[in-house]
């Protein structure tokens, strides 16, 4: 007996003394544990959010990306899900589940380890507020100590609610409510069994367990939720299986809001942070844009569109980059997924592996996805499938290529080298509607709209234009279009001899019919004749900067610096009947609880809006201009079949820009294409081919259901019967029918290049 009985005793000996430790250890732990103040006035830092002026959600700015959500608004379905995965005795126990612990306990001595874990959605809150995740006794007392404490302090549900909205669940997601919009994209409210229990699954460890970089061990992860589920009656077990059989479509791509509208977005949040600084990212400020959601998809997609055709014309240019070959077997699926990680998607520009190549088919990897192209999928790039081809550019097996999805097939594409932007507003408040700054936020931040300083060609001659019906001319005025030379003995500088952009030259002609077919001699002559220096001073009345555009002859060519903006601005006054109104982004900026912070009252053009010029002046060239799309250089945008648009190309020298911009009197919009840094887009490539098809596909949504509409002929207009015409013109009552005399030349001094030339 005494050899059972010693041992006995000692064994409860041991146990006292433990339970002392433990009891003076509690005892002062206790008073050292922190206030539960950020728990029981629980407030998260919410991030900047950027929405459209309809209310799509486009950006999101902050340390933590979150978004709170009440208990009560939890979908069941992910309850059950979180409780399967984490703590399903959550609402039984006090706040540690002892069974848990000893289990953990035991198998922690067994192994001499500290791996295993036994932590109640309460311990998880206790540690990710106030604890460290370090692996020691200490801290799992401490731990222990807080979790009793919340239980005194708050209900189940309000712990279930702060555990909702602040556990981390990778990809910079706290909470399940940004979360359901990361992984899945889709709100919370939306989210099936499947993809519940694929969140769920998260919290134990988001980098192991996430579906974008680990999807083989996150389904692991997802069918021991979706068993727990089914064992604790939360799902049938055909529920059980209809889930675990049911493809999930995860959010590969950069784990933003915006896509379309991420250039908005970003000018959203630099004027928020300019106003609030480093709060306007952790006090939920909602920024209101301007835009609207289905226009601004229109520009994006169109935008895409006008590069990539672009692209296509130009042609392949090989494979993005190679992998080992022996990389890219059935049994390397891993490493080639994390050579896809390092390669990121541009939307539908998807990167993928080539593993074999030949016999007129391509077959790459994708994500455990095998693509197979053939056909027209391989025509873009057929050169480079010859074994003729460079070898540092042709497509065999361990080439990096991108793929796009065209209806049912795969084609071969390529990631575009040009650049572009394309802008819309409402001429009458100058409110943006759609702003597309780049081909894609993600690969080239630069805002080619707000940023880009180009020459603009001949879409600037209508301003040159407007200048002369305030020197006597009007649409009706004679002016010759014939070849003309400035010797350097005359200017003072280099010689230069402009020429027509198309290389013809057709004699006396109207400024109406001069302006639509863009004739540059037309231009240099009018400038000349009604002076440079006044001219310059006369553009500052649209919002240019006379620096930017120096008094030479080249200005009529469009030799100055404008940016997509300023062109914007600059054509609103056409549209508007002859208004400067400042294009404006941000509608409204509010507080969390919807309160407005910051409201825009814009001027409005005829009522509050300052006059630019005379609206005589506006009304003919709004009509000359709309002469460009029926019989000029845009005559591409009949295809609309609506009178009344109106713009203009225009094309630099050498072809290195081209721009349209035009409008209908509701909206005023602008594309631009060129390479950043500026080179030759190609012969041929004019604002008409390149630049206008962009704008037609934004137009064609913009002026869906939008009813034709045409200015009143203002006072102060006289019509006349021009000699030698069947048609009559307008021109200002004061002016003479007869078109003026050229006065003299000023002094001019052309810069040393050559000027655009349409």
């Amino acid at each position: 007996m005494r050899w059972v009985l010693y041992p006995f005793i000692a064994i409860i000996g041991l146990l006292a003394v433990g339970l002392a430790i433990l009891a003076l250890a509690v005892a002062f732990a206790w008073p050292t544990l922190p206030s539960l103040e950020a728990l029981t006035d629980y407030h998260p830092k919410i991030p900047l959010r950027v929405y459209t002026a309809d209310g799509a959600l486009i950006g999101e700015y902050g340390e933590e990306r979150r978004a709170f959500i009440r208990i009560q608004d939890v979908p069941a379905v992910l309850k059950h899900a979180i409780l399967a995965a984490e703590d399903d005795r959550f609402y039984q126990h006090s706040g540690v589940d002892f069974v848990g612990v000893l289990r953990a306990a035991g198998a922690n001595l067994v192994t001499g380890s500290k791996r295993q874990g036994s932590s109640t959605i309460t311990m998880q809150v206790a540690r990710n507020f106030f604890l460290t995740r370090e692996k020691t006794y200490s801290r799992k007392l401490y731990e222990i100590l807080l979790a009793f404490k919340i239980e005194q302090n708050l209900s189940k549900d309000q712990i279930l609610e702060v555990y909702i909205n602040q556990i981390y669940l990778g990809r910079r997601a706290y909470g399940f409510a940004v979360a359901a919009q990361t992984y899945f994209g889709k709100s919370i409210h939306e989210l099936n069994v499947p993809e519940a229990a694929m969140l769920a699954g998260l919290p134990k460890a988001p980098s192991a367990y996430n579906p974008v970089v680990n999807p083989k061990r996150a389904a692991l992860r997802q069918q021991y939720v979706l068993r727990r589920m089914t064992e604790l009656d939360f799902i049938s077990e055909t529920e059980h299986q209809q889930a675990v059989n049911a493809p999930l479509k995860v959010v590969t791509g950069p784990a933003d809001f915006g896509g379309s509208a991420d250039y908005v977005a970003e000018m959203a949040r630099q004027i928020a942070f300019e106003q609030f600084k480093e709060e306007a990212y952790t006090r939920g400020i909602k920024v209101i844009t301007t835009i609207n959601k289905a226009e601004q998809e229109a520009a994006y997609r169109a935008l895409r569109r006008g590069i990539m055709d672009y692209d296509r014309r130009h042609g392949y240019r090989g494979a993005e980059g190679y992998v080992d070959p022996t990389r890219t077997s059935t049994e390397q699926t891993e490493a080639m997924d994390e050579v896809l990680a390092e390669t990121p998607d541009y939307d539908d520009l998807q990167a993928a592996i080539v593993t074999q190549a030949g016999n007129g088919s391509v077959t790459a990897y994708r994500y455990g996805e095998t693509i197979r192209i053939s056909g027209e999928g391989l025509r873009f790039a057929a050169a480079m499938l010859s074994d003729k081809a460079p070898p540092n550019k042709r497509i065999r097996p361990g080439a990096i290529i991108r793929v796009v999805r065209v209806d049912t097939r795969w084609e071969i594409s390529q990631l575009p080298e040009v650049e572009g932007a394309l802008t819309a507003a409402d001429p009458r408040t100058g409110a943006i509607r759609a702003l597309v700054g780049g081909f894609d936020f993600n690969r080239n931040k630069f805002n080619h709209v707000t940023q880009a300083w180009r020459q603009p060609g001949s879409s600037f001659k209508p301003f040159i234009y407007s200048a002369a019906f305030e020197k006597g001319y009007g649409p009706n005025s004679v002016v010759d279009d014939s070849p003309i030379s400035f010797p350097a003995g005359e200017t003072g500088s280099q010689a230069w001899e402009p020429k027509n952009y198309d290389g013809k030259y057709d004699g006396p002609m109207s400024l109406r019919s001069a302006l639509a077919r863009s004739k540059n001699m037309v231009s240099i002559r009018l400038l000349k004749s009604i002076g440079p220096r006044y001219a310059q001073d006369y553009v500052t009345k649209f919002g240019f900067d006379a620096e930017r555009h120096p008094a030479y002859l080249t200005m009529a060519l469009g030799a100055g610096s404008v940016t997509p903006w300023q062109m914007l601005r600059g054509y609103s006054a056409f549209a508007n009947g002859g208004y400067r109104v400042e294009p404006y982004l941000v509608k409204e900026i509010q507080d969390e609880t919807g309160k407005v912070l910051a409201r825009v009252d814009p001027p409005v053009a005829g009522e509050t809006a300052e006059r630019a010029i005379d609206e005589r002046n506006a009304y003919l060239m709004d009509s000359m201009l709309k002469d460009v799309v029926r019989r000029g250089t845009a005559a591409k945008a009949l295809v609309l079949k609506r009178g009344d648009l109106a713009g203009k190309t225009g094309t630099t020298n050498e072809y290195v820009d081209a721009w349209f911009c035009g409008y209908q009197p509701t909206v005023v919009a602008v594309a631009w294409i060129g390479f950043d840094q500026p080179r030759k887009l190609g012969s041929g490539e004019t604002g008409g081919a390149a630049a206008l098809p962009m704008w037609i596909n934004y137009m064609r949504k913009a002026l869906d259901g939008v009813p034709e509409s045409y200015p009143t002929p203002p006072d102060g207009l006289i019509r006349i019967q021009p000699e030698g015409s069947a048609t009559e013109e307008l021109i200002y009552k004061e002016n003479l029918p007869a078109a003026p005399v050229e006065a003299p030349q000023e002094p001019t001094s052309p810069p040393a290049e050559e000027a655009p030339r349409n």
